[in-house]
Protein backbone atom coordinates (compact mmCIF):
# COMPACT_ATOMS: atom_id res chain seq x y z
CA UNK A 1 0.00 0.00 0.00
CA UNK A 2 2.10 3.07 -0.98
CA UNK A 3 0.56 6.11 0.59
CA UNK A 4 2.90 9.21 -0.70
CA UNK A 5 4.00 9.22 -4.46
CA UNK A 6 7.17 11.96 -5.08
CA UNK A 7 9.03 13.51 -7.58
CA UNK A 8 12.92 12.73 -8.17
CA UNK A 9 13.69 16.70 -6.97
CA UNK A 10 12.03 16.44 -3.65
CA UNK A 11 13.90 12.82 -2.54
CA UNK A 12 16.57 13.72 0.26
CA UNK A 13 18.86 11.74 2.19
CA UNK A 14 17.73 8.77 3.74
CA UNK A 15 14.21 8.60 1.83
CA UNK A 16 12.77 5.33 1.05
CA UNK A 17 11.99 4.57 -2.44
CA UNK A 18 10.44 1.93 -4.46
CA UNK A 19 12.24 0.92 -7.79
CA UNK A 20 11.55 -2.17 -9.65
CA UNK A 21 9.38 -3.69 -6.98
CA UNK A 22 12.43 -3.41 -4.23
CA UNK A 23 12.75 -0.64 -1.49
CA UNK A 24 16.10 1.32 -1.20
CA UNK A 25 16.58 4.17 0.81
CA UNK A 26 18.36 7.35 -0.51
CA UNK A 27 22.35 7.58 0.48
CA UNK A 28 23.56 10.21 -2.09
CA UNK A 29 21.96 12.59 -4.41
CA UNK A 30 23.21 15.32 -6.52
CA UNK A 31 20.53 17.85 -8.97
CA UNK A 32 22.17 19.10 -11.85
CA UNK A 33 19.86 22.20 -13.49
CA UNK A 34 20.41 22.25 -17.52
CA UNK A 35 19.88 25.32 -19.51
CA UNK A 36 16.88 27.22 -20.41
CA UNK A 37 14.62 24.38 -21.91
CA UNK A 38 16.31 21.27 -20.33
CA UNK A 39 15.09 19.58 -17.46
CA UNK A 40 17.15 18.94 -13.93
CA UNK A 41 18.48 15.56 -14.08
CA UNK A 42 19.06 13.43 -10.40
CA UNK A 43 21.75 11.24 -9.80
CA UNK A 44 20.72 8.90 -7.13
CA UNK A 45 22.57 6.23 -4.37
CA UNK A 46 20.47 4.04 -3.26
CA UNK A 47 21.15 1.16 -0.66
CA UNK A 48 18.80 -1.87 -0.77
CA UNK A 49 17.10 -2.03 2.52
CA UNK A 50 16.61 -6.24 2.28
CA UNK A 51 19.62 -7.18 0.54
CA UNK A 52 22.27 -4.05 1.72
CA UNK A 53 23.04 -4.22 -2.43
CA UNK A 54 23.99 -0.71 -4.03
CA UNK A 55 22.12 1.35 -6.84
CA UNK A 56 23.47 3.82 -9.13
CA UNK A 57 21.06 5.61 -11.42
CA UNK A 58 20.39 8.83 -13.37
CA UNK A 59 16.58 10.03 -14.33
CA UNK A 60 14.83 13.13 -14.66
CA UNK A 61 13.70 15.26 -12.40
CA UNK A 62 10.38 15.28 -12.61
CA UNK A 63 9.91 11.18 -12.31
CA UNK A 64 7.57 10.24 -9.90
CA UNK A 65 8.73 7.50 -7.07
CA UNK A 66 6.78 5.55 -5.19
CA UNK A 67 7.63 5.91 -0.98
CA UNK A 68 6.61 2.45 0.75
CA UNK A 69 4.89 2.32 4.40
CA UNK A 70 7.67 1.65 6.75
CA UNK A 71 6.41 0.55 10.40
CA UNK A 72 9.41 0.58 13.02
CA UNK A 73 8.41 -1.70 15.70
CA UNK A 74 10.46 -3.17 18.87
CA UNK A 75 10.57 -6.97 19.63
CA UNK A 76 12.11 -9.63 22.36
CA UNK A 77 14.28 -12.49 21.22
CA UNK A 78 12.51 -15.65 21.93
CA UNK A 79 14.76 -17.83 20.16
CA UNK A 80 17.77 -17.99 17.17
CA UNK A 81 18.25 -20.45 14.70
CA UNK A 82 21.24 -20.37 12.52
CA UNK A 83 19.60 -17.91 9.84
CA UNK A 84 15.73 -16.80 11.79
CA UNK A 85 15.59 -15.44 15.01
CA UNK A 86 11.59 -15.97 16.45
CA UNK A 87 11.12 -11.98 17.57
CA UNK A 88 7.98 -11.48 20.25
CA UNK A 89 6.36 -7.99 19.04
CA UNK A 90 6.83 -5.91 22.49
CA UNK A 91 3.10 -4.15 21.87
CA UNK A 92 1.00 -6.77 20.45
CA UNK A 93 2.36 -9.65 22.25
CA UNK A 94 2.49 -12.10 18.67
CA UNK A 95 5.34 -13.84 17.45
CA UNK A 96 7.34 -13.56 14.05
CA UNK A 97 10.07 -15.22 12.27
CA UNK A 98 12.25 -12.67 11.02
CA UNK A 99 15.98 -13.65 8.94
CA UNK A 100 18.82 -12.84 10.81
CA UNK A 101 21.49 -10.23 9.18
CA UNK A 102 24.68 -11.50 8.86
CA UNK A 103 26.53 -8.44 10.48
CA UNK A 104 24.06 -9.34 13.60
CA UNK A 105 24.59 -13.10 13.59
CA UNK A 106 26.98 -13.26 16.90
CA UNK A 107 25.36 -9.89 18.88
CA UNK A 108 21.85 -10.83 19.25
CA UNK A 109 21.24 -13.20 21.95
CA UNK A 110 18.27 -14.56 23.48
CA UNK A 111 16.29 -12.18 25.77
CA UNK A 112 17.51 -9.17 23.63
CA UNK A 113 15.47 -6.56 22.43
CA UNK A 114 15.58 -5.16 18.62
CA UNK A 115 14.51 -3.06 16.32
CA UNK A 116 12.25 -4.45 13.58
CA UNK A 117 11.00 -2.94 10.42
CA UNK A 118 7.93 -3.97 8.40
CA UNK A 119 8.57 -2.65 5.04
CA UNK A 120 5.29 -3.04 2.55
CA UNK A 121 5.11 -6.90 4.62
CA UNK A 122 8.79 -7.71 4.47
CA UNK A 123 10.18 -7.91 7.96
CA UNK A 124 13.34 -6.21 8.41
CA UNK A 125 15.56 -7.07 11.76
CA UNK A 126 17.30 -3.61 11.69
CA UNK A 127 19.57 -3.35 15.29
CA UNK A 128 19.85 -4.55 18.64
CA UNK A 129 18.44 -1.58 21.29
Amino acid sequence: MVLKIINATEARVGTNLTLEGEFYTVKKMDVSKTGKHGHAKCRIEAENMVSGSKKVFVTPGHDRFEVPLVNKNKGQVLSITENHASIMDLESFETIEVSLPPELKGQIEINDNVEYWNVEGILILKRKI
